[in-house]
């Protein structure tokens, strides 16, 4: 596109059809979803605040649809056919509220915004509410599948009002993944819900990827497998239960070997891993609601204390088990017993999320469907899996249950795995490999079944420092013992 006819920057709005969808903030997710609406027959309106962005991607793309760039937000506003409907898809926090500040001005009532970054729920409730004094409809929307599903295919998650759905919810649908042609977008909730369930989202896939790296580095350190042989393993447990997006990459970066060393690329890759914070909002957010998503917890602290180099490396020579391997007919058995393992600590991980959704739903009071919520995660996203059909299966026939473990496949499935499981722990705590996904997922699983806790001692201590009082299993009321004095009960 020419700078020339760039500046005729639809002047002549009046005169030219409009747009049916806007996309304002076009780095990479923004650029993709933008070329998917195009692609799939929608003119949309482009706009970025550097409006060099919106020139390359109408001169890079423009031949895959019918694109309107716009240098100025009110231009972009005002080529939307009404009601208007705008994806904002710029960085969370303080850019996302300057952009809706500069856009509310310029829109009418009946409006659809839509937030498709990785905002905090909070922050869409908020917004949810201020734009719905205006006569506007605010979407947060969870968007997963990276840079890849935002132009081939994403799963969406989008919360907001029922009437707002209704408005967007069939070209949401119409672009994103499908899957036994079910489109992978659903209408999650009210205001923040769509957020909510990306940010738990987001949580699983920390446990899930924590749970695989796990694996890999107790075949590697336990077993003495080389990471191509490892990325075999993996190949073959794609092709079974455990097949998912995560699985399959994971063989993928295994097999690839580093041009300029030689070396198996896992071997060049600083072991110090990032996070963009939504693990951390899925702990904090568990932790404001009760529930207890430790296998999360867990994938969260490992990325944090890999990346403390100087407290690693004053540990690194604490003493240890040092470089002990199964021998050869051990090893060919444990990489079977590894598989089950994962297999079971990942169900762990996502009946504790989807434990989570149900407690943010009865907590803010959203109509969440957890079923559908497996549904729509099945294609697009970076945790989509072969047994999430088993969820969705597990969901329809108990929309209530309160946790997936309970579910006649899955209780099979954990019956099957449980003492391989508990072997592989043991072996990671011989050969001083860590496993704190593996690990937690176990004890939590444990702790669920098991007929009495010892959170009776804890109670009782309790009311004995801080007289915190404590309730009985043989009748009801609240009681303290008085501790320093004749260690009568009274009751409170």
């Amino acid at each position: 596109m020419t700078e020339q006819a760039q500046q005729q920057d639809h002047s002549q709005a009046g005169e030219q059809a409009h747009a049916h969808v806007g996309v304002t903030g076009l780095a990479v997710m923004g650029r993709n979803l933008a070329r998917n609406f195009a692609r799939h027959g929608y003119r949309v309106a482009v706009h970025n605040r550097t409006a060099a962005r919106t020139t390359e991607l109408v001169d890079e793309f423009g031949h895959e649809g019918d694109f309107l760039p716009a240098k100025s937000t009110e231009r972009f506003v005002a080529s939307l056919e009404r009601p208007r409907r705008i994806v904002i898809m710029v960085k969370a926090g303080a850019p996302t509220d300057a952009v809706i500040d500069e856009l509310v001005p310029l829109l009418d009532p009946g409006d659809v915004v839509v937030d498709g970054g990785n905002a905090h729920f909070l922050d869409t409730r908020r917004r949810e509410a201020a734009l719905r004094e205006h006569g506007l409809h605010f979407v947060g929307s969870g968007i997963s599948g990276g840079e890849e599903g935002a132009l081939l295919g994403p799963s969406i998650m989008p919360g907001g009002s029922a009437e707002s759905y209704r408005v967007l919810g069939p070209l949401l649908e119409s672009i994103a993944a499908r899957v036994d042609g079910v489109p992978c977008c659903t209408h999650v909730g009210a205001d923040g819900a769509g957020h909510f369930v990306k940010m738990v989202h987001n949580g699983i896939e920390y446990a899930d990827m924590q749970l695989i790296a796990e694996a890999y580095d107790l075949l590697r350190r336990g077993a003495g497998m080389q990471p191509g042989e490892i990325a075999q393993v993996f190949r073959g447990w794609n092709a079974g239960r455990l097949e998912s997006y995560l699985i399959e990459i994971t063989s993928k970066v295994l097999a690839h070997t580093d041009a300029e060393t030689g070396k198996p690329f896992v071997d060049v890759v600083l072991d110090q891993a990032e996070q963009k914070g939504t693990g951390r909002w899925t702990v904090q957010t568990a932790l404001e609601l009760g529930v207890p998503v430790s296998g999360i917890a867990e994938a969260v602290f490992a990325r944090s204390l890999s990346g403390t180099v100087a407290l690693r490396e004053a540990a690194h020579g604490l003493p240890g088990p040092g470089e002990t391997w199964l021998d050869s007919a051990a090893a060919d058995t444990f990489a079977g017993e590894v598989e089950q393992a994962l297999y079971a600590s990942k169900m762990v991980a996502y009946a504790q999320g989807f434990q989570q959704i149900q407690a943010g739903a009865a907590e803010y009071e959203w109509r969440i469907d957890p079923g559908a919520m497996a549904t729509i995660w099945r294609g697009g996203c970076i945790i989509r899996a072969r047994f999430l059909d088993r969820i969705k299966s597990a969901y329809d026939a108990d929309p209530e249950r309160p946790t997936l473990l309970t579910d006649a496949h899955f209780r099979d499935a954990l019956e099957g795995a449980q003492f391989a499981w508990r072997r592989v722990v043991s072996t990671a705590a011989q050969l001083g490999v860590p496993a704190p996904g593996f690990a937690s997922a176990l004890a939590y699983y444990d702790a669920l079944r098991a007929p009495r806790l010892p959170a009776a001692l804890v109670q009782g201590q309790r009311d004995y420092f801080g007289a915190h009082t404590y309730r009985r299993v043989d009748r009801p009321g609240s009681f303290h013992t008085l501790w320093g004095g004749d260690r009568t009960e009274e009751q409170r």
